[in-house]
């Protein structure tokens, strides 16, 4: 699949320390991708970079297959809308009075985006109503409302739901989904709420000290978070057989000649009995049931 952004060895040093380490990531065409990370783990930096606000340190990456020194490259940064750090808003200004500065800025007629764009994110009312007076939800919002102006196909959305209560969550999530689904938007979106990335990501990327350490599908994500327990056991050569036929359980996996995970709910007792009859001994059981933070934890090691 076609990929909106794509990185080689992209590095931002300061002062002699790399911030982005050679981080090669795919964004692929339609993907809302979750970019994961702690804190100063470079995410920020990086997105900064693809929104060309810091000069790179080495490597190079493409947007919708431009690469960023090519002559054709300010026409695809053109399709790309950001928010990096906070939405910069006016705060004197109304939100159609924020949207129609936008419009100037960046050479669009507002005269019917700016109503459309006020409906889409449910700042229509706002009427005279200053920013400076909006819920930290209603800013996003009307940041998000002005990185759509130029009617972006790629969005880079750095924290949208820091800060917000669970109201404002849901609010941006849904308005995020709509966008990718309705719009057909690519959304790369950083979050420290990972519950909250997990119910709209289709993709992830896991930064670590600035270094891209893992790249997955969400399908792939629930297939290795999905409930099981790792059995430690004798001998697995005979675990196949004594699953199926004896137990009537197809779904597992062999890790090892001594390990193997088995989905779905499992009685220990009647497993141990199985196994034994089978001249099998069972060593160990432990039950795995993982979410993306324990997943993240587990991959970065240590706490979050």
């Amino acid at each position: 699949m076609e990929c909106v952004l794509r990185t080689y060895g992209l590095t931002k040093v300061y002062k002699g320390v790399p911030v982005v380490n050679g981080v090669s990531m795919h964004v692929r065409r339609g993907d809302i991708y979750g970019f994961v990370g702690r804190n100063g783990a470079g995410k920020t930096t990086l997105m900064r970079l693809v929104g060309g606000l810091v000069n790179k340190s080495g490597g190079s990456y493409e947007l919708f297959g431009q690469r960023d020194d090519g002559g054709k490259f300010d026409r695809a940064r053109r399709r790309t809308g950001a928010i990096i750090e906070t939405p910069s808003v006016f705060p004197e200004f109304t939100a159609e009075e924020n949207l129609r500065a936008q419009c100037v800025s960046l050479g669009v007629d507002g005269k019917k985006i700016v109503p459309e764009l006020l409906e889409y994110v449910g700042l229509s009312g706002t009427g005279k109503k200053k920013a400076r007076n909006f819920s930290l939800g209603m800013r996003q919002r009307l940041g998000i409302a002005a990185a759509l102006v130029g009617s972006p196909d790629f969005l880079v959305l750095d924290e949208p739901t820091n800060g917000l209560d669970p109201q404002g969550i849901v609010e941006i999530r849904e308005l995020l989904i709509r966008l990718n689904r309705e719009k057909f938007i690519t959304i790369l979106i950083s979050s420290h709420i990972l519950g909250e990335l997990s119910k709209l990501a289709t993709a992830y990327g896991f930064i670590e000290k600035g270094a891209l350490i893992k790249e997955i599908s969400a399908k792939e994500l629930d297939e290795a978070c999905r409930r099981s327990v790792r059995v430690t056991v004798s001998d697995t050569e005979k675990l196949p057989y004594i699953l199926e036929r004896g137990l009537g359980i197809a779904d597992f996996k062999i890790l090892s000649q001594t390990e193997a995970d088995i989905y779905g709910d499992v009685k220990i007792g009647e497993l141990a009995l199985a196994l034994h009859a089978g001249g099998e001994e069972l060593y160990r059981v432990r039950e795995r049931d993982e979410d993306l933070e324990g997943y993240f934890i587990n991959l970065v090691g240590g706490e979050k």
